[in-house]
């Protein structure tokens, strides 16, 4: 009899504890992105897109089902609306950013599309430049996120830079030090390198001149394909010339932009350390937005390079990707 109890006992403690199991079993976190496409694969991606714009063709082999597809914050049915309806070429400069560990890739560049109207005169093409995110997912693409600069976008404070798709297309290609290869035992972890680019966001915003800004002696910055570095301002001898891009955020950069918010950093290449980040720059005052696309090339912990496109967007207009408690926020958000 004592033997049946305890029988029974244990049978009774065992289904105790199976509910109190299940929970932390339930916690444990999902396994990683399967690692199928590898750098080529992406960047092939980018490629097929592409064509697939200029094309009109939403091919159901290329898109999975309910794709969801953003231009410039704003979310468009797939296929004949945004620069869908009118793209007519691919340009030239071409700066992919495949993200392998997430399956993502970015994409810097320049197409064509066809501009006029019976207003504005005979249709003709015009460079666009463009950034685009495309995450994968089972051999399609599930999400498309792009910004279109045309050269109708007010492009900087005076609006007096060249239209941005000419800028960045006379840059013709990304400069040879994108491509070369951090040494494997040097390369940073992808939340070191979006760490470091970040940093470039809590520097600027709001700027005193006194933060902290990890930038190597030789930093370069391109915004819309100007070299924003090469005849500066410099505000203690009012002469203009070559500039670092540390002293211009110590002198010449401080006060700018008020507000750097819905911070997404959407791909990484720690292979070439490259970090490619979708932002806001926000200057209520004049109530003045600029969204854009900016990438990074990071090394041993130290911007060397710089390259964004921006325009003027709706003053506080969220990415289409965020809530609006993350569209305000100006933490990191490692978009995975």
């Amino acid at each position: 009899m004592p033997s049946l109890v305890r029988r029974t006992l244990a049978a009774l403690l065992a289904c105790l504890v199976a509910p109190i199991v299940s929970p932390a079993t339930a916690q444990t976190p999902p396994p990683p992105i399967p690692q199928t496409c590898q750098r080529a694969c992406l960047e092939g991606w980018i490629d097929k897109y592409l064509a697939a714009m200029r094309d009109q063709n939403v091919d159901a082999g290329l898109f999975a089902r309910g794709v969801k597809f953003t231009e410039n914050g704003v979310q468009l049915p797939l296929g004949k609306e945004g620069l869908w309806f009118a793209m007519s070429g691919i340009g030239g400069y071409k700066f992919y950013v495949p993200d392998v560990e997430t399956q993502q890739v970015a994409f810097i560049g320049t197409v064509l599309e066809q501009s006029g109207s019976s207003v504005t005169g005979p249709k003709k093409d015009v460079l666009v430049a463009v950034a685009i995110r495309l995450k994968i997912r089972d051999d399609r693409i599930i999400e498309i996120e792009q910004l279109a600069i045309r050269p109708t976008s007010t492009n900087s404070s005076a609006n007096a830079w060249p239209p941005t798709g000419e800028g960045v297309e006379a840059m013709k290609a990304p400069h040879p030090i994108f491509r070369e290869a951090i040494p494997p035992q040097k390369r940073a972890s992808r939340e070191e390198l979006v760490q470091t680019a970040n940093y470039y966001f809590t520097g600027l915003a709001p700027n005193d001149g006194k933060g902290y800004y990890p930038f190597t002696d030789d930093c370069i910055r391109f915004e819309n394909g100007v070299d924003v570095l090469a005849n500066a301002l410099d505000p203690a001898t009012q002469k203009r010339g070559r500039m670092t891009c540390k002293y211009q955020f110590e002198a010449a950069l401080k006060g700018v932009v008020s507000r750097v918010r819905d911070r997404r950093f959407v791909a990484v290449d720690r292979e070439r350390g490259i970090v490619f980040a979708f932002g806001f720059f926000d200057h209520p005052s004049i109530n003045w937005t600029w969204q854009l696309a900016e990438l990074f090339r990071i090394e041993d912990g130290q911007i060397r390079r710089i390259e964004a496109i921006f325009h003027r967007a709706p003053f506080g207009i969220n990415s289409g990707w965020s809530t609006y408690e993350q569209g305000m926020s100006e933490d990191i958000q490692s978009v995975r």
